[in-house]
């Protein structure tokens, strides 16, 4: 048997804003988005068909809502490769993404971290091949 981590939920306040940022800043792609009833969604968003994914989930009760933003409690906990540092790099810049720091060369590759619109902190990766 084998087994893999499919999603990684991402609270957010609202499903469409949330969507345009993943698609147009980060060039997701969308690969499911379905209404289940009550306002709620099914909405699944990766860097490509394959791979790792995020689950965007609306923020429900309060204190979903006090943890936008806040998930991996101030560390950088999402990680996004690429093959193509600068072109990313560029791409969210021009959507208005803030980065924390100048980009860097340490060991593992080119990296830089950013916050998303809720305030969750990103790490762009450049692996070293």
């Amino acid at each position: 048997m084998s087994s893999r981590l499919a999603y990684t939920t991402l609270l957010v306040d609202q499903y469409d804003p949330a969507l345009e940022f993943f698609r147009s800043a980060l060039g997701f792609v969308v690969l499911q988005d379905e209404a289940l009833g009550g306002g709620k969604r099914w909405v699944v968003v990766a860097p490509s068909p394959e791979g790792g994914a995020l689950l965007l989930a609306r923020a429900a009760t309060p204190d979903q809502v006090a943890m936008i933003g806040r998930q991996g409690g101030g560390r950088v906990w999402l990680f996004l490769h690429t093959d193509d540092f600068e072109r990313d790099y560029q791409r969210l810049l021009k959507h208005g993404v803030s980065f924390e720091e100048a980009p860097r060369d340490e060991a593992y590759g080119r990296v830089a971290v950013f916050a998303d619109p809720w305030g969750n902190r990103w790490d762009l990766i450049q692996p070293k091949a």
